[in-house]
């Protein structure tokens, strides 16, 4: 099969194309502007008629270029970075350069058969902006958070005797109150810090309420361990479910499915790194709820480490097994959407 590997970057894209055998046919550079993606979908179309196109940060630097591509009905393919990343080492070019990148990027998408389609903007493109906002304000309100206990520290030694926290409403007033009137700049700052402080929490809240809102009925909340922010985190970063062939495959992207790490008799998986760190870290969210409150799952860890296994790799199984059942209620979710549309 022929393919065309695309390697992106914020002002150019670079573009391999290969043979069914890996060898290359051609390569360039396009700009990554409009007039640049055109002129890819065209070279695409004179020099490999019917490739399968493989870009790599298909959600980043190139997610215009190729749903630019896929909306003129090619066949484009998300090549995750540590695929192409594997096949660099074996395109026997000294160093490291775009066009290089580009044809280990197109090696991928000529070997490997299941790779995902691109994401198309639908529905769940808002939701995951919105859930990216807010995860933006967790960490500036974190900032922010340790730099006020660290002045309070200075300016209320013991603060912490009537202050548990500065997430709390109850106790923001406490230290709003003990900061009341004192002189000087740093009482000023401290004090300014923790209106910024209010004012971010408070719209984190109003983040929240809107996220659960868009998610409320979704078949993942009957899940147990799946609370509203959850389902979200899921539904926006698997975006249409129909792309992927099965719960295997969706497993892939996730991060979760088994890497085998045995020796000997010692029989073991070892963690994933690969896959969107953002759906793995959805699924741990899940995993470590159940195992504690879920009798079921913490039925399934037990045996698990009756077997010998780590408390980490009795967790990583779970995931793995979580992972039928998300996939189901996902796709019940999107066919109930469309019913709905």
């Amino acid at each position: 099969m022929q393919a065309i590997g695309v390697d992106t970057h914020k002002d150019s894209l670079a573009a391999c194309a290969v043979d069914e055998l890996g060898a290359a046919l051609a390569e360039t550079e396009f700009a990554n502007d409009p007039a640049g993606h055109a002129a890819l979908a065209a070279w695409a179309q004179t020099v490999a008629p019917g490739a399968t196109i493989g870009v790599e940060g298909s959600s980043s630097y190139g997610a215009a270029a190729a749903r630019y591509l896929d909306e003129r009905g090619l066949a484009v393919r998300e090549v995750p970075p540590h695929l192409s990343g594997r096949e660099r080492s074996r395109t026997r070019r000294a160093g490291k350069s775009d066009p290089g990148d580009a044809l280990a990027i197109a090696r991928v998408t000529a070997r490997e058969a299941d790779l995902p389609p691109i994401r198309r903007v639908d529905p769940t493109t808002e939701l995951g902006l919105l859930l990216a906002a807010r995860d933006d304000l967790v960490g500036e309100a974190t900032r922010v958070r340790n730099r006020v206990h660290a002045d309070l520290v200075i300016l209320v030694p013991g603060y912490g005797g009537q202050v548990a926290n500065l997430i709390a409403d109850r106790h923001l007033v406490t230290v709003g109150r003990s900061l009341r009137g004192r002189p000087g700049v740093h009482a000023e700052l401290t004090r300014e810090r923790l209106a910024d402080l209010r004012r971010l929490q408070a719209r984190i809240r109003s983040l929240a309420i809107r996220i659960r809102r868009l998610v409320t009925g979704h078949p993942l909340l009957d899940l147990p361990g799946v609370g509203g922010l959850t389902a979200a985190a899921l539904i926006a970063e698997t975006g249409d479910v129909t792309r992927f062939r099965s719960a295997d495959a969706f497993a892939i992207l996730a991060g979760v499915a088994p890497i085998p790490a045995s020796s000997g008799q010692v029989q073991r998986m070892r963690l994933n790194r690969g896959g969107n760190r953002q759906l793995n870290r959805a699924f741990h969210v899940i995993a470590l709820v159940q195992a504690r409150t879920y009798e079921p799952a913490k039925a399934y860890v037990a045996r698990k480490r009756a077997e010998g296994h780590s408390w980490r790799e009795a967790i990583r199984a779970l995931k793995r097994r979580l992972v039928r059942a998300v996939f189901r209620l996902l796709v019940e979710g999107a066919t109930a959407q469309a019913r709905a549309t």
